[in-house]
Order: structure tokens, then C-alpha cells, then sequence
């Protein structure tokens, strides 16, 4: 599985752009994301990324969980999106 971080400088159109051509190829996709910016920005490229899919016929799902890592000799807790493609909903 690819896993994309994402920071609070991070474009959300770039990161969901990047998202969307894994989703494409029926992979799933981790983001990691560590502080509430950075957070801000990940459920942002999600957001874009299912505009990005919709042509597709597909749509995603995302599955939050924390989880901690090592930043700089420091644990640190971030949040990490398991994000899955599925087909998208047909509209009645």
C-alpha cells in the first residue's frame, strides 16, 4: 500500500490528484497526517479526490485511526486515513 503524508503546506489539489490515480488503479492508499493543518489539508485532497473520481464511476472511503510516530527523538500521535476505492452510488 502507498502511503502519502501530508503536511499543513501541503496542496490539497496535488495530494488528491496523487490519491486519485492510485484509487484509479483499484489500490488503496494510506495518508498520514501529523497536527490539526496537516489533518486540514488530508480530508481536504479527500474531498477534491472524489470530484477527481466521479467521471470514473468511483468514489472513496476513508477509515481515520491514531497512531503514533517518531518525529525528531519523539513519539508523537498522528492520524493516519486508510482510504479505499469502491464504486460510486447511483443517484435516484
Amino acid at each position: 500500500m502507498q502511503i502519502l503524508r501530508v503536511a499543513a503546506a501541503s496542496r490539497p489539489k496535488s495530494v488528491a490528484g496523487a490519491m486519485a490515480a492510485i484509487l484509479r488503479d483499484a489500490q488503496a492508499v494510506e495518508i498520514q497526517a501529523v497536527g490539526a493543518g496537516a489533518v486540514n489539508q488530508a480530508v481536504k485532497a479527500m474531498a477534491i479526490a472524489r470530484t477527481f473520481l466521479a467521471p470514473h464511476q468511483l468514489d472513496l472511503v476513508a477509515v481515520p485511526e491514531f497512531f503514533e510516530i517518531p518525529i525528531d527523538g519523539e513519539t508523537r500521535t498522528a492520524i493516519r486515513f486508510r482510504v479505499e476505492p469502491r464504486p460510486a452510488m447511483a443517484l435516484e
